[in-house]
C-alpha cells in the first residue's frame, strides 16, 4: 500500500464510517458533497478507504479528516485538485509543505517544478521525446513543468518502448479539445462570476473529466478484451 492510501487508514481504535455516516458529518459543513464526490476523491487517490468482503467503502477518522482538509482547500483556496493532490503527497512523504493562503497555487510549496532539463533528467526521457510530445500537442512547451508534465512525459518513455510514439497520439488532441467542449457546454448554465462560483464549475469540470476518462479507459479495456477472443 502507498504512503497515501496507508496514511487514511491509521484510525486506531475508532469505528470505521460507510458512506452515509461521512456525509452524515461533513455534510453540515460542505452542503454540496455527495456520495459520487466522495467516489471521485479516491478515484483521484486522495482518499483510499477501506473495503468489505462485499467491496463496500469504510472510512476512517483519518480518512475523514483527510476529506475536511481537500474540501476546505478547495473550499477556501480554490486549489486545482492535483495541487492537493501533491499537498498530500509531500504531507505522506514526510514533508511539512505550508498550506497556501492565496487563490494562486502557483507558489504552493507542494508543487514541484522542473525546468526542461529537470524534467528531461527526473522522467529519464530521451532529450528528444519532450520535443516530439510538443509537436504532437501533447504537452506544452512553458517552462515551469509540474507534477502532471513528469507523469506525461515518464508515460511517453514507457509507450516509447513498445513502439507507441508521440506521433501516433496526435489524435489524442483532437478528442481532448472534443470532450472540452462537451463539458464547457454542460456546465455554461453553471457559470457565475464570483470566485466560489468559478471555484465550483472548475472542481465539478475536473470531475465529468474524470468520468469521461473513465468510460473512456472502459472502452479501449473492453475493445481489447473482444479483439483478444
Amino acid at each position: 500500500m502507498s504512503g497515501l492510501a496507508a496514511s487514511t487508514h491509521a484510525s486506531g481504535s475508532a469505528p470505521l464510517l460507510g458512506i452515509g455516516q461521512v456525509l452524515a458529518r461533513l455534510q453540515p459543513e460542505f452542503p454540496d458533497l455527495t456520495p459520487s464526490k466522495l467516489r471521485f476523491l479516491e478515484e483521484q487517490r486522495l482518499v483510499s478507504p477501506a473495503r468489505t468482503a462485499a467491496g463496500y467503502r469504510k472510512f476512517s477518522t483519518a480518512d475523514v479528516e483527510r476529506i475536511t482538509l481537500v474540501l476546505s482547500m478547495q473550499r477556501d483556496h480554490y486549489l486545482p485538485l492535483k495541487v492537493i493532490r501533491a499537498h498530500l503527497e509531500a504531507v505522506d512523504a514526510g514533508d511539512t509543505p505550508a498550506l497556501p493562503g492565496a487563490t494562486d497555487a502557483s507558489g504552493f510549496l507542494g508543487a514541484r517544478r522542473f525546468s526542461r532539463d529537470e524534467l528531461i533528467v527526473t522522467a529519464k526521457a530521451p532529450r528528444g521525446l519532450l520535443d516530439e510530445a510538443v509537436s504532437a500537442s501533447l504537452m506544452s512547451a512553458s517552462e515551469p513543468f509540474d507534477d502532471e508534465d513528469l507523469r506525461v512525459l515518464e508515460s511517453l518513455v514507457a509507450l516509447r518502448e513498445v513502439g507507441i510514439e508521440p506521433r501516433h497520439l496526435r489524435a489524442m488532441r483532437a478528442a481532448a479539445e472534443r470532450d472540452a467542449a462537451l463539458i464547457e457546454r454542460a456546465l455554461a448554465p453553471s457559470r457565475r462570476s464570483d470566485a466560489a462560483g468559478r471555484a465550483r464549475v472548475s472542481e465539478h469540470a475536473a470531475e465529468l473529466a474524470a468520468r469521461l476518462e473513465c468510460v473512456r479507459a472502459e472502452v479501449v479495456r473492453s475493445t481489447l478484451a473482444r479483439l483478444a477472443r
